[in-house]
């Protein structure tokens, strides 16, 4: 797995996840929970978010690996996720969005 481009991670982000989904210290639910701090949480714990019962009880831990493995195709990854998204079939856009993620941490 190869480092991203946090920069074209952002402009990612901007198209593929802000319809659904705040990054910011301070930024509310939406379709989705807020991602600010996804790396090193685990699936399903953002508290006062409604998860699915399989996103609540997968217990992934959120790093490179497991990102890179969900944003191919969270369906596949989570059976049972309610998220609506197709994924990132590029592992350069996956790789992007990952490393604008690990910036989004306290």
């Amino acid at each position: 797995m190869m480092s991203g481009d946090s920069k074209k991670g952002a402009k990612l982000f901007k198209t593929k996840c802000a319809q659904c989904h705040t990054i910011s210290p301070d930024g509310q639910s939406k379709q989705g929970p807020p991602l600010w701090g996804t790396i090193g949480r685990l699936s399903g714990s953002y508290s006062g978010f409604g998860y699915s019962e399989a996103l609540k009880n997968a217990n992934i831990e959120w790093n490179k690996e497991s990102l890179n493995q969900f944003l191919i195709n969270p369906k596949k990854y989570v059976n049972g996720t309610k998220m609506n998204f197709a994924g990132l079939k590029k592992e350069s856009d996956r790789n992007d969005l990952i490393s604008y993620l690990e910036d989004c941490i306290d």
